[in-house]
């Protein structure tokens, strides 16, 4: 299932905000994206009427499987970039900006391929410093 590029950041935003506080609020994500509380509203209504999350009756506000699958999907893409970004010599804010840019468009044959280089890498790194 293929969403817009802002619903993957508003879905990862929340999963990092859950793993971080627990508890996420409308308010929480606004806070963290730097986005008015309006425009956070509409796409929490978007995501919520296109079954990717739930929220209770104290605005609480709770990922579903599909949402959180994506979520998922995005925030590994975005740590393991940042990290492989980073670890090439790249400065770790740019390399986090760049990271949110490439999630989006990478496509699953090139990350996987990317993952497999990376867990390579460790390896090595391992056993040389063994």
């Amino acid at each position: 299932m293929k969403i817009q590029e802002s619903a993957e950041n508003y879905l990862e935003t929340i999963l990092v905000l859950q793993k971080r506080n627990g508890n996420v609020r409308s308010i929480d994500i606004a806070n963290e994206l730097g986005y008015s509380k309006p425009s956070v509203s509409v796409a929490m209504k978007n995501l919520r009427l296109g079954g990717y999350i739930r929220v209770d009756p104290e605005g609480s506000i709770h990922l579903l499987d599909d949402g959180r699958a994506i979520a998922e999907k995005i925030y590994e893409r975005h740590t393991l970039l940042s990290e492989w970004l980073t670890n090439m010599g790249v400065d770790p804010e740019i390399a986090a900006e760049d990271a949110c840019r490439i999630e989006h468009v990478i496509s699953a044959e090139t990350f996987d391929a990317l993952k497999r280089h990376a867990g390579m890498m460790t390896a090595e790194a391992e056993r040389a410093g063994q």
